[in-house]
């Protein structure tokens, strides 16, 4: 879905008027009028706050051009609701909400993670222990968080 089909039914869903939506948005209903006839497209400032003023994720605003992907431990976030917020109630898209709550990172360390992986992730080969650590060790040293 394009992003002035994706503002239109954000505004249809919540029941407001283009005067409504550009009230909240804190532009014109004109500048609604022109996002959801695909002639012009929301500033990246106007973007956040549609972000939080709606609950959705800048990058689905946007279409969801990019699959994002925790960073510290590498799930996919698929879903606005897995996706981690600061303090202030704004979406953190580089981290999973298990990851990073409350403006804080969870894991304090590589190893706590790996401790909390190899305990919680299913073994149906029964690969060893060791042989586990090293391989999402592997993985999460790939991720941005563990650079």
């Amino acid at each position: 879905m394009e992003m002035h089909e994706i503002l239109k039914n954000l505004r249809l869903r919540n029941g407001l008027t283009q005067e409504e939506m550009a009230e909240r948005a804190i532009v014109t209903r004109q500048a609604v009028s022109r996002w959801e006839n695909g002639e012009t497209q929301p500033s990246t400032d106007t973007l956040k706050i549609l972000s939080k003023e709606f609950n959705v994720s800048v990058n689905t605003l946007l279409g969801s051009p990019r699959m994002l992907f925790c960073q510290c431990c590498g799930m996919p976030l698929s879903e606005d609701d897995m996706i981690s917020r600061e303090p202030d109630g704004t979406f953190n898209e580089d981290y999973c909400k298990w990851c990073y709550a409350d403006g804080r990172f969870v894991y304090l360390s590589m190893d706590s993670l790996l401790d909390f992986l190899v305990a919680h992730i299913p073994n149906p080969e029964k690969i060893p222990e060791e042989d586990r650590r090293r391989q999402f060790a592997a993985h999460l040293s790939t991720l941005r968080h563990w650079l």
